[in-house]
């Protein structure tokens, strides 16, 4: 599995999956990487977890917000906030903001989960270091669904680091993190650690860094822009 690609994994996927949320999003093909990045659908995604470990942490929030036609979609942008039965840590609270009384208010995973599947499906995510967003999401599906999540994916932390060396620009792994790339690009600045507003400012860093390859050509191909 670790080798196919992510339309293969799609299609692997689809005979695996059970009726409902999942199987749905997977029987929308992916946007071809030969396609024109500005015809083809994004979600710009972000989430609030009490760790790093997809296998001992939960998702507490997911922010997510439509780019199409190099246009964000401010109508389409959701917050969620998602239940979870343990008690969150005090430095992650710390963190996000996110209190137990606000996680207890919070939708049922599966219920948060099938709205951002219907949301994603037949576009490629946008994700700031987007292991993080792929590591909850997959091992959240594969929980639910008994698949793993497959999606392309545009991961705005390594488009920059690739920009960087390519210019070859000296750079601090602190100048990799969403809003000093956002201060780069001359972007808004929001405050850190909302899913929401973090995934704006993906998907605002990402037609930034999109403009500046883009230069006037007819066909930018969407494969330019991939995370493999």
């Amino acid at each position: 599995m670790l080798h196919l690609t992510p339309d293969l994994r799609r299609r692997w996927a689809l005979r695996n999956a059970p009726k409902g949320p999942m199987r749905d999003y997977l029987k929308t093909p992916f946007p071809k990487p030969s396609a024109d990045y500005r015809e083809v659908g994004f979600l710009a995604i972000d989430l609030e977890t009490t760790g790093l470990d997809p296998r001992r942490d939960d998702i507490l929030s997911v922010g997510y917000v439509i780019v199409q036609r190099n246009r964000i979609d401010l109508g389409s942008a959701c917050h969620r906030l998602v239940r979870t039965a343990r008690a969150i840590p005090e430095a992650s609270a710390i963190i996000h903001q996110i209190t137990d009384d606000q996680a207890a208010q919070g939708g049922l995973l599966d219920d948060v989960l099938a709205a951002l599947l219907n949301a994603l499906a037949g576009k490629v995510m946008i994700a700031h270091h987007a292991t993080v967003e792929k590591g909850f999401l997959g091992d959240a599906c594969q929980r639910l669904y008994g698949v793993g999540l497959p999606v392309r994916t545009v991961d705005t932390q390594a488009l920059a680091k690739r920009t960087f060396e390519r210019r070859q620009i000296a750079f601090k792994s602190s100048d990799l993190r969403l809003h000093a790339l956002g201060e780069r690009y001359n972007l808004p600045r929001y405050a850190a650690h909302n899913a929401l507003s973090d995934a704006l400012a993906a998907a605002e860093l990402f037609l930034a860094q999109a403009s500046y390859r883009d230069s006037g050509k007819a066909v930018v191909p969407l494969r330019d822009f991939l995370t493999w």
